[in-house]
């Protein structure tokens, strides 16, 4: 039993036949994926959000029922407080805090949290401890250093062309992890050497592949690359989380825990691998496979013309962000619900006319990375290097971060 799975020992689990229900924990996250999607939030500062919002919803909760440990140990506690009142002021106090834009959008989903919650002096010390939770969450984050000026430099010889459009939140590769020593506490060895074996192994997949005019690739594969957009690559876990949270009807702290470990994982995953990505500074496959004459591999053959089916990421290609997402957050939901059956969709968040569904978090995770080379845009070794890299964050957070407290 890993570190994870041994964190988690005792939550007791209803078969998958028990009725899908809806939470506060579940409906904030809904909201907070509202919110963000009106306002075009997404990759690392949506990781960040959505961290914001489960960590403070969970110690909110815990700070009435004191099932597990605080992110926050010092924050005060009311044991007759209504947690359900406490998690949805916390969340409403994050976002408000982010997106007052969204007022509108935040109060009416707070209006209906509390219709389900009665109106009594529990609801109201509940709200008013929300709020100091979420302030202490969000006060503690603000050195971070998430959103201190971009000065990334483009490294290149005088005269020479460089793309001029500046990679995305270069300053994540420097950030403040959460509940982590440093970025760099987990950062994996170097790329493969451009003249090895297993690098031409995996140019020649990617070229294969991944390419627009690709021979190799089945429409159904060039469907689902279509469908992984960034915008539904983080939501997807969300909504996997919240199907399989309701199905096994998680008490309301077990419930918030499954979400702020996820959330936490997540969040590290895009401060993490910006610190290798930037460390290595490793080219993508248009940038390789146009020069596959100048790598001094024998194996690898240039393809002058090769263009990605997806549009290449404004980031280095070394390791890969879906591949420790999907390592991050199937390791800790499989340390919940098992790795056995567990039936989700996972639905557009534009559209829900589309989805994909799944039987297991294994095979959620598994097209996740499958994807970036059908699309283009990743190797297979930064795929797997990325997938280790995020069981680790999530097997030290978990050991270390909401653990049971009886």
């Amino acid at each position: 039993m890993n570190v994870l799975k041994s964190a988690i020992v005792g939550m007791v689990l209803i078969s998958a036949s028990t009725p899908v229900r809806a939470d506060v924990i579940g409906d904030w996250n809904n909201t907070a994926v509202d919110v963000m999607k009106a306002v075009n939030v997404s990759g690392n500062p949506w990781t960040r959000s959505m961290a914001l919002v489960n960590v403070s919803m969970s110690d909110a909760v815990n700070s009435v029922q004191n099932r597990y440990s605080r992110y926050i140990p010092e924050l005060p506690t009311d044991p007759n407080a209504s947690a359900e009142a406490a998690a949805a002021a916390a969340a409403r106090e994050i976002l408000m805090r982010q997106y007052p834009g969204q007022k509108e959008r935040i109060e009416a989903a707070f209006a209906e949290a509390m219709k389900t919650i009665p109106d009594n002096p529990a609801r109201a010390a509940g709200v008013d401890l929300g709020v100091k939770v979420a302030d202490a969450v969000f006060t503690e984050r603000q050195s971070d250093a998430t959103n201190t000026p971009d000065t990334y430099r483009p490294l290149t010889t005088p005269g020479v062309w460089v793309p001029t459009t500046p990679p995305l939140f270069p300053q994540y590769a420097t950030a403040k992890p959460w509940g982590m020593e440093s970025a760099s506490q987990f950062r994996p060895g170097p790329p493969p050497a451009l003249n090895s074996a297993l690098y031409a192994r995996d140019y020649n997949e990617t070229r294969e592949m991944g390419g627009v005019k690709s021979t190799k690739r089945t429409d159904a594969q060039s469907d689902v690359v279509r469908f992984w957009t960034q915008a539904n690559l983080g939501p997807a876990w969300f909504q996997a989380a919240g199907q399989a949270s309701a199905r096994h009807n998680l008490s309301l702290p077990e419930s918030a825990r499954v979400f702020a470990l996820m959330s936490m994982a997540l969040a590290n995953c895009f401060i993490l691998d910006w610190d290798a990505k930037f460390q290595y500074n490793f080219w993508r496959p248009i940038t390789a496979i146009r020069n596959g004459d100048q790598d001094s591999n024998d194996a690898t053959e240039r393809d002058a013309g090769w263009q990605p089916l997806n549009t290449t990421p404004m980031h280095p290609e070394y390791p890969s962000q879906a591949g420790i997402n999907a390592g991050a957050a199937r390791t800790v939901l499989e340390a919940v619900f098992g790795n056995g059956t567990e039936e989700f969709v996972a639905t557009d968040i534009s559209d829900a006319r589309l989805s994909r569904k799944f039987t297991n978090f294994a095979q959620l995770a598994q097209e996740h990375k499958e994807v970036r080379i059908w699309g283009g845009i990743h190797f297979r070794n930064s795929l797997d290097v990325g997938d280790a890299m995020g069981r680790k964050v999530a097997d030290h957070l978990a050991a270390n971060y909401m653990r049971p407290t009886r």
